[in-house]
C-alpha cells in the first residue's frame, strides 16, 4: 500500500478520498488554489500545497503544478477524485511517466480509448453491448446532421467528443436547426474540452439514465507508475482487449440517475425502481463485457439509457426485453458512488487504492450483494425556483447536517465558512439508506427536514418537494421530467416554504462583533502551507487589497473591471452616455463577438455566456462603439463582472 497520496481535487470528494486513505494508514496531501486556502479539504489533509490562483485553469487544471506538488511532498501516488483532471488522459500519462508516482485510476490508454465517445461506441459494439443508433466518426457538416435525421428521425442529439453532464450536447428538432446547433455544440466542445469534434445519436424520447458501477482488477498486478508493470503490459496488448477478461471485472449493481435538470443529475438512487431483476442482470453483464473489451482497470461507471414505457404501471417493472443502450463510460469515481457503497458495504475508493498499489481487489463478483435502498441528494448552493441559478456569495451562518440511522453526509465545509463560487455549486451530499425504498423515502423526508442551513440558498426545498411528487415516488420519471413536465409553481412554493435564509445585506448585522478581530494568516514556505490564527479585541480589521476579491490573485490577471456612468465601483471609467455591459449570472464565456472600435446596434450580441448548461446571448441595450473588451473565450465570470464597455 502507498505511504502518501496526493488528492488532486477539492471539497467533499477530496475529503472523501482522504478518509479512505486515513483508514488504510496512508498520509494525505491536499492541493489548493488561492480561493481555497481555507477550504475543508485543506484542513483535513496532513499536508497542503498551493498550486496557483483561483482560476481553475491556473491551479487545479495545471497538471505540471500538481505533479510538482506531489514531488515536493514526496507523495507516491495521485488520486484525481472527479472533475478537473480526473478524466484527462494526458494528465494520467504525465503521472504514469513521473518517477516514483503512481496514478490511481485506469491507464491513460484506456482513458483515451473510452474518453473519445465515437471510439468507445466502437469498442462497445464489438463487445455486443447495445449502442444508440449514431455515427462512429466525427461530423463536421450540417448536411450530415440532416441526412442522419432523415434516416433515423428527429430529434437528433449532437454531442461533443469530450463532453459530459450535458455540456457540448445540442438537440436538433428539425433540419432547419442543424447548422446553428452543430456550430453551438462544436463551440462548447472547444471551450470546455479543447476539442470541437462532435458526433450524432438518435435522441430518445422517454429515456431513463441507469449506470453500472464497476471495479476492475489489474491482471498484471503492477503499479501505473512502474514502467515495467501494468502500463507496459497494456501497451503491448494494443487497442484494448488483450489482457483483461470478465472475471477481472466486478459490477456493483446499478444506480438510477433519471432525475436531472438540463442533463445534470440532482437525485440518484439504487437499485433502480424501474428495472426487473432480469433486465438488471442483462445491463450489469453488458457493462462487464464492455469494460473487459476496453482493457479497463480500476473503478469506473458504464452509463446506459433505458427506454421507459410512459404507460407503465408503477408496480410492474420494465421487463428483460426493454431496449437499453450504451451511453458512455466515466473513467473515474462518480459523485454518486456513495449510493453503491451504502448498498454493498464496499468502499470503492479503498478498492481503487488496492488495485493501483498492486494489492488487487478485495472482492469478487460472487461477494457482491445489494441490501436495501439508497438515495443521494446533491446539496447544491442553487435556487431551484430561479432555474437552479447558483449562488454567487454567502456564508454558512448555520450549518447543522442531519444524523441518525441510515444517514450519511459527505461534505467539507463547516459552520462559518465562506462559500467559494469559483468552481461548482455543491456544498455536500446527503445519502440515505433504508431496508426498502419506502423506508428510504420516509427517512429522507426526516433527514432533509433536519438539515439546517442559513446564509446560503440551497436546493434542499426542491428535494423535499420531490419526496412528495407522484412521478418520483412512483419511479416512473424520465430524464426529461424536470425540464418538460414539472410545474414550476410547485418549485417556487417549496422554496418559499422551506428555503434557507440567505446572507444579510450591508445594513443588516454587519459590525455586530466589531470589538473582536480574527486574523488568519497563511504562511507558505517552498509552496507548503502553514496557518496561523489570532484573535484580537479592539483591533482594526485587516484591509483587503482590491485585487483579492474572491480569493483570486497571482497568475494571469483579468482586465480591470469597468465603472458605469451611474457610479459603479470598478477600475475603468465609462464615458458619459456610455454603457458597461455586465454578466447577469455566473458562467463561462463561450465566444466574444465584438472587438475594440467596432460599431454595434441595440440588440446586437456582444458575447455568448454559458451558465448551467445553457447558452445565453449577451446583447447591447443601446448602440455605440466598443471602447474595451474585458473577457476572452473560456473565461469564467461572476455576476456583475463587466464584459464589454461601449461609448
Amino acid at each position: 500500500m502507498f505511504d502518501k497520496v496526493l488528492v488532486a481535487n477539492r471539497g467533499e470528494i477530496a475529503v472523501r478520498v482522504m478518509r479512505a486513505c486515513a483508514e488504510l494508514g496512508v498520509d494525505t496531501v491536499a492541493v489548493y488554489s488561492d480561493a481555497d486556502k481555507h477550504g475543508g479539504h485543506v484542513r483535513y489533509a496532513d499536508e497542503a500545497y498551493n498550486v496557483g490562483p483561483a482560476r481553475a485553469a491556473d491551479s487545479y487544471l495545471d497538471g505540471e503544478a500538481v505533479v510538482e506538488a506531489a514531488r515536493a511532498a514526496d507523495a507516491d501516488a495521485i488520486h484525481p477524485g472527479y472533475g478537473f483532471l480526473a478524466e484527462n488522459a494526458d494528465f494520467a500519462a504525465r503521472v504514469e511517466g513521473a518517477d516514483g508516482i503512481t496514478w490511481i485510476g485506469p491507464s491513460s490508454d484506456a482513458m483515451e480509448r473510452l474518453g473519445e465517445k465515437t471510439h468507445a461506441r466502437r469498442v462497445m459494439a464489438d463487445a455486443d453491448v447495445p449502442i444508440v443508433p449514431g455515427t462512429t466518426e466525427p461530423v463536421t457538416e450540417p448536411e450530415a446532421v440532416r441526412e442522419f435525421g432523415d434516416e433515423h428521425g428527429y430529434p437528433v442529439a449532437i454531442k461533443a467528443e469530450g463532453g459530459g453532464g450535458g455540456r457540448g450536447m445540442k438537440v436538433v428538432e428539425s433540419a432547419e436547426e442543424a447548422e446553428e446547433a452543430l456550430e453551438s455544440a462544436k463551440r462548447e466542445g472547444e471551450a470546455y474540452f479543447s476539442n470541437d469534434s462532435v458526433y450524432l445519436e438518435r435522441y430518445l424520447q422517454t429515456p431513463r439514465h441507469v449506470e453500472v458501477q464497476i471495479v476492475a482488477d489489474d491482471p498484471t498486478g503492477g503499479e501505473s507508475g512502474d514502467e515495467n508493470g501494468a502500463q507496459s503490459a497494456r501497451d503491448a496488448s494494443g487497442d484494448g482487449g488483450g489482457s483483461l477478461d470478465e472475471s477481472d471485472v466486478v459490477h456493483l449493481g446499478e444506480r438510477d440517475c433519471s432525475l436531472q435538470r438540463r442533463h445534470q443529475k440532482v437525485i440518484e438512487e439504487g437499485p433502480s425502481p424501474a428495472l426487473s431483476e432480469e433486465l438488471r442482470e442483462k445491463i450489469g453483464e453488458a457493462a462487464r463485457r464492455g469494460v473487459a473489451a476496453a482493457d479497463y482497470t480500476n473503478a469506473g461507471t458504464v452509463e446506459f439509457l433505458v427506454e421507459e414505457d410512459p404507460d407503465r404501471d408503477p408496480d410492474e417493472p420494465l421487463g428483460p426485453d426493454t431496449p437499453f443502450y450504451f451511453l458512455e463510460v466515466n473513467t473515474r469515481i462518480q459523485v454518486e458512488h456513495t449510493v453503491t457503497e451504502e448498498l454493498t458495504g464496499i468502499d470503492i475508493v479503498k478498492e481503487q487504492l488496492r488495485v493501483a498499489s498492486g494489492e488487487g481487489l478485495s472482492v469478487s463478483q460472487d461477494d457482491v450483494g445489494l441490501s436495501g435502498h439508497a438515495i443521494e441528494f446533491r446539496i447544491n448552493a442553487e435556487n431551484a425556483a430561479e432555474e437552479f441559478q447558483p449562488a454567487n456569495e454567502g456564508s454558512l451562518e448555520t450549518y447543522d447536517p442531519p444524523g441518525g440511522i441510515g444517514v450519511r453526509v459527505d461534505d467539507a465545509l463547516r459552520q462559518g465558512d465562506e462559500l467559494v463560487t469559483d468552481y461548482d455549486s455543491m456544498i455536500a451530499k446527503l445519502i440515505v439508506w433504508g431496508e426498502d425504498r419506502g423506508e428510504c423515502l420516509a427517512r429522507s423526508k426526516r433527514a432533509l427536514a433536519e438539515y439546517d442551513i442559513d446564509g446560503v440558498v440551497t436546493i434542499v426545498p426542491f428535494h423535499r418537494l420531490m419526496l412528495g411528487d407522484e412521478r418520483f415516488v412512483d419511479g416512473t420519471h424520465t430524464t426529461k421530467y424536470l425540464d418538460e413536465e414539472l410545474d414550476r409553481k410547485l418549485v417556487e412554493d417549496a422554496q418559499e416554504r422551506w428555503g434557507s435564509e440567505t446572507i444579510g445585506s450591508a445594513d443588516g448585522d454587519e459590525g455586530e462583533d466589531e470589538e473582536v478581530t480574527e486574523r488568519e494568516f497563511t504562511v507558505e514556505v517552498n509552496g507548503k502551507r502553514f496557518e496561523v490564527e489570532l484573535e484580537e479585541r479592539g483591533a482594526p480589521a485587516i484591509p483587503v487589497p482590491e485585487s483579492g476579491t474572491g480569493g483570486g490573485g497571482g497568475g494571469q490577471q483579468r482586465p480591470p473591471q469597468a465603472t458605469s456612468d451611474d457610479g459603479g465601483d470598478g477600475g475603468v471609467d465609462v464615458a458619459e452616455g456610455g454603457e458597461a455591459i455586465e454578466a447577469e449570472m455566473q458562467g463561462t464565456i463561450l465566444s466574444v463577438d465584438v472587438s475594440e472600435g467596432e460599431e454595434v446596434a441595440a440588440g446586437d450580441v456582444v458575447c455568448v455566456l454559458e451558465a448551467m448548461k445553457m447558452e445565453n446571448d449577451v446583447v447591447a441595450e443601446r448602440g455605440g462603439t466598443v471602447a474595451s473588451v474585458h473577457v476572452a473565450d473560456g473565461d469564467s465570470v461572476d455576476m456583475g463582472d463587466v464584459l464589454v464597455v461601449l461609448e
